[in-house]
């Protein structure tokens, strides 16, 4: 027996060994081969593309040592595919944002027509066309981060600007084929020179920060809508962070997540979460010598919940670190640099869809010109989503491993028609029946789930009848409608019943009120086209006569005045004209020493 729980003990203890272990690698020495990409820096997005490789730019390196936007395997063979010459195109800091067109998108800092940099579209074989050049004029300058790509198709980002360029940095919509829009210009008030990519919410609008400005001059999380209605969220004040640098990201619980490269209470950053509506919780307080400072990245959640990043500096060896925090904000140290395998790691980590993470370091490394790698925390492979919410009908794109051979496409649970374009790259249409919840992919080597949740934006294509009074019977038709929560008339809750995925059967509510339909679902509120028409349970108004009849004073009915009674004195009161019909031809009304039948017409609330 004692043996027994001996054994028992050691498998324990192995077990959760195996559990936690992680391996670190160096995949790739920048420097290696002459023309290589060169020190990796912040903003540095990566990309996965639908080949499965990675994408992204360094600011030194190339041909002409002017940048380099390159591609790099998960096993770390890297490819230059453009080189900047440092006269027209120089100084691609961004990293690149994969479109939902296979290609990428990214900004230079410097050069272009006027030398405040560009914004630029480039296919993964290296074709490279300028779509924007930024000249101050309104527009700003100097951009750091790449576009994102909204989800009506149109591309937002930021520009940086500077003390002599580039005014405190705007926010910008631009669309695929090159119309730029400014959207909001910064004013130090509502923040300065914005450094991040923006993140789009499920909301619809976009958040971000800026390194500078605000009440305190450390920063601000702001809200920014489609339109350009921005509003600041969150003043930083050291205290709780200042200068953030790094992109925001929405968790799967709703909030934001990002880090701060300076404040806290050890002056090393922090780590913080922000609710939609601005409340701000510090996760982390980074102490330079223990865990790492200067976080100038942002964080990737993990599909174990887990959010992971790197600081740029300290920890035990002073090199910068790897670590992993909660949503609960337990921190641990998962790896330390040595500047042999790499130094200062400044860019936002990318989990690939293999399930391990990868990232670069600025520096350190065979050549000292940073390093490329991998860290594998035993994380199972999975599938990614270019859009995470759409209607039904609408095709989605799919990145991931191993797809050859897939039998079955699932939204929620709804099965979907889908096409393998290649063994890491498909398309899926969302089903009528489809479901806000997980998308399921099965393969030959097994079920790969979504890293984060589909929407199913739910839509109504039409209702009848149009006009009731309270109790009417309605049946509501549309898409996506299996999972409603709730329905309203002109904003009065309705009791209802959900036939299936396309109909809604209801009534009526006692508070229903004149106006639109609508119906709530985890994937969003769908609000009807047309407007529906609540009569109030009283008759008030005037007795319209047919037409052929004569009003008392001989008048045909049809050159009554509208609204007025077609009998005086002694008319019955009844109802309202509108446009020469009557409204409601349910109830009729005796019109008084006549023969002579009229319509009741209801009001409306």
């Amino acid at each position: 027996m004692k043996n027994w729980w001996l054994f028992t003990l050691a498998l324990l203890v192995l077990l959760t060994t195996a559990a936690h272990a992680q391996t670190f690698s160096v995949l790739y020495n920048f420097g290696t081969k002459s023309g290589d990409p060169l020190d990796p820096g912040f903003q540095g997005i990566i990309a996965q593309g639908r080949d499965g490789n990675f994408y992204s730019t360094t600011s030194n390196g190339g041909t002409a040592l002017s940048g380099d936007i390159f591609k790099i395997t998960p096993t770390g063979s890297v490819t230059g595919i453009r080189n900047f010459d440092g006269t027209v195109e120089c100084l691609p800091l961004s990293g690149l944002t994969l479109g939902t067109d296979g290609n990428f998108y990214g900004t230079t800092e410097g050069c272009g027509t006027t030398m405040l940099g560009t914004v630029f579209k480039i296919t993964p074989g290296g074709s490279f066309t300028v779509l924007h050049n930024f000249t101050n004029t309104g527009d700003g300058g100097i951009p750091n981060a790449p576009p994102i790509q909204g989800t009506d198709g149109n591309f937002y980002g930021t520009t940086h600007g500077s003390l002599t360029g580039g005014g405190s940095g705007t926010v910008y919509k631009l669309t695929p084929s090159g119309a730029f829009t400014t959207l909001f210009q910064f004013d130090g008030t509502h923040g300065e020179f914005p450094a991040a990519p923006l993140v789009q919410g499920r909301d619809g609008n976009f958040y971000g920060t800026t390194e500078q400005g605000g009440s305190s001059g450390d920063g601000v999380v702001f809200k920014i809508t489609p339109a350009g209605k921005l509003t600041v969220l969150h003043n930083f004040d050291t205290t709780h962070g200042a200068d953030p640098i790094g992109p925001l990201i929405q968790a799967t619980d709703g909030n934001f997540y990002g880090t701060t490269e300076k404040g806290g209470t050890q002056s090393s950053g922090v780590v913080f979460k922000i609710t939609a509506g601005g409340t701000l919780t510090v996760l982390h307080n980074f102490s330079r010598l223990t865990d790492g400072g200067s976080p100038f990245a942002g964080l990737v959640q993990a599909t174990d919940g887990n959010f992971y990043g790197t600081a740029a500096s300290g920890g035990s060896d002073e090199f910068g670190t790897i670590y992993r925090i909660k949503p609960t904000g337990t921190f641990t140290v998962l790896y330390n640099f040595d500047n042999t395998t790499g130094a200062s790691p400044s860019v936002t980590l990318v989990q690939h869809t293999n399930g391990i993470l990868y990232g670069d370091t600025f520096v350190g490394g065979t050549h000292g010109q940073g390093t490329f790698f991998s860290l594998n925390v035993g994380l199972h492979p999975f599938v990614s989503l270019l859009s995470t919410s759409g209607k039904a009908g609408q095709t989605i794109e799919i990145l991931g491993n191993g797809l050859t051979g897939t039998t079955s496409v699932k939204f929620g649970t709804g099965s979907a028609s889908f096409h393998v374009v290649s063994d890491t790259y498909m398309t899926a249409v969302v089903p009528v029946t489809g479901t806000t919840g997980s998308v399921t992919v099965t393969t030959p080597s097994g079920i790969r789930v979504s890293s984060k949740k589909f929407r199913v934006i739910p839509v109504i294509s039409g209702f009848s009848p149009t006009s009731g009074p309270d109790g009417t019977q309605v049946v509501i038709h549309g898409t996506g409608l299996t999972q409603a929560t709730k329905v309203t008339f002109g904003g009065g809750q309705a009791n209802f019943t959900v036939n299936s995925a396309t109909q809604i059967t209801t009534a009526v509510p006692l508070n229903g009120k004149t106006g639109k339909i609508a119906v709530t679902t985890p994937g969003g509120t769908a609000i009807s086209s047309g407007t529906f028409t609540v009569f109030s349970g009283t008759l008030t108004g005037s007795c319209i006569v047919p037409v052929g009849h004569e009003c008392a004073t001989g008048k045909p009915v049809f050159g009554c005045p509208q609204g007025q009674p077609a009998i005086t004195p002694g008319y019955v009161v009844c109802g309202l004209i509108q446009n020469d019909v009557p409204v409601d031809t349910s109830r009729r009304c005796q019109i008084p020493n006549l023969t002579l039948e009229g319509y009741c017409l209801r009001t409306t609330r």
